[in-house]
């Protein structure tokens, strides 16, 4: 088809939620149409689906100003959740011991592309 790189990107980095929380929900959304995406992310409990939902409306958002008509039947082909920066914190135990606490974070990618003009060739 094309090459690995999505037309129209969208991400959001540094996003206070672990990527073990994100995966799950990325891999749902790969694959699909922009509409359907945005509604099976609508309906989903999870506080990782709002954050998800608000980079896929974004790169729609993205591929609307580079002048595609009908973003709804763009396809999700890059839906990529990346480990980020930890905040480390130390948090005293029995003992006299201390185990690390790791606040994660993760960035959230998700990239579009139109495959309509592939069938017209």
């Amino acid at each position: 088809m094309s090459s690995t790189v999505a037309e129209y990107t969208a991400s959001h980095r540094f996003a206070r939620i672990s990527v073990r929380k994100v995966m799950p929900l990325l891999d749902l959304i790969r694959g699909k149409y922009a509409d359907d995406a945005l509604d099976v992310l609508k309906y989903m409990p999870h506080r990782g689906a709002r954050l998800v939902e608000k980079v896929l409306k974004s790169a729609m958002a993205n591929a609307e100003d580079r002048g595609v008509k009908r973003v709804g039947d763009l396809v999700v082909v890059d839906a990529r959740g990346e480990g980020g920066p930890m905040f480390k914190r130390l948090m005293p135990r029995a003992r006299g011991m201390a185990y690390l606490i790791r606040r994660r974070s993760s960035h959230i990618i998700v990239g579009l592309e139109d495959y309509s003009k592939f069938d017209e060739e």
